[in-house]
């Protein structure tokens, strides 16, 4: 097995689709479909599961997954260890968030210190940071939701209050707090399913034995005040994001009466990767900068 055969083997794993990982190869679709056949006929075992031209990674494809993964891990590790122990190289920093743009007062500051340093962001649900941290396709992920394990390290960065928001006409405007019984009937502005904003929600209401109507959903979290604003619905944001818009923004605040309505904001990384000094800067920075702990 031939660290070629490996990566190709690899792309072709996580994006269950050869024209895809040919794409982020920038090599040939017949060239990656000759190279994993070639790999499957020297292990002796098929690793996908064909369908026509879709392909589906099966049981023996996912086991030698999980160990391509660790191993090209380590490769990548490796070399950017050797890069910095040469020095002159300005460094890199690769982060997957839910949401990019909390990370803009840490990048500002990690760019003064740091000129000249590559940062590749990702924006990624969950479960997708979990494949770019395994990978070493990101030294951190910056996560709203829980995101553990024994091969993980996390560090609390802060933890903040969830608040509704609501249209200045709505009904439940004038009022300080309200129940999650009271939103039965309610029409939600929320973020994809897997997004914490949604896994929040969808936990709430389903405490009460009740499952919300989301009338809105996206990847654009930053439009959600805009939305709910204009009464396309209701919704759940951050405390930050009330004090960013201030008391005469687009929408009303409301507490909801919930048990641990709340964002807990988690840095993790892999226990055993090799993080560079830039990456050890951005860690601290993040430590530093982000958002106290809230209520």
């Amino acid at each position: 097995m031939d660290l070629l055969s490996l990566r190709y083997f690899q792309a072709v794993a996580r994006h269950q689709h050869i024209s895809r990982a040919a794409e982020e190869l920038r090599v040939a679709q017949p060239s990656v479909s000759r190279t994993v056949i070639r790999l499957e006929a020297e292990l002796g075992v098929p690793l996908f599961d064909r369908r026509g031209r879709s392909v589906r990674l099966n049981a023996h494809g996912a086991a030698l997954l999980r160990r391509v993964d660790r191993a090209l891990a380590e490769l990548d590790d490796a070399r950017r260890e050797m890069t910095d122990a040469a020095g002159g190289a300005p460094g890199r920093v690769a982060v997957a968030a839910e949401t990019l743009l909390q990370l803009a007062g840490v990048l500002s500051a990690f760019r003064a210190r740091r000129p000249g340093a590559t940062v590749r962001l990702f924006q990624a649900p969950v479960d997708s940071m979990r494949q770019h941290l395994r990978t070493a396709e990101v030294d951190f992920a910056l996560a709203s939701q829980p995101l553990a394990g024994p091969e993980l390290c996390t560090s609390r960065l802060a933890r903040e209050e969830v608040l509704l928001a609501v249209p200045w006409t709505h009904p439940l405007a004038p009022r300080d707090r309200v129940t999650v019984a009271e939103l039965a009937g309610e029409g939600f502005v929320s973020t994809r399913p897997g997004h914490w904003q949604r896994v929040l929600l969808e936990r709430l209401f389903a405490r009460e034995g009740l499952a919300p109507q989301v009338v809105c959903e996206g990847d654009e979290a930053a439009a959600t005040p805009e939305l709910i604003g204009a009464g396309v619905g209701i919704g759940l944001m951050p405390a930050v994001a009330r004090r960013s818009l201030g008391e005469h923004g687009p929408v009303s605040w409301l507490r909801l009466d919930a048990a641990d309505c709340h964002r807990t904001l988690t840095l993790v990384w892999r226990r055993d990767a090799y993080l560079s000094p830039a990456a050890r800067e951005f860690r601290r920075l993040a430590g530093e900068l982000l958002m106290p702990d809230g209520p």
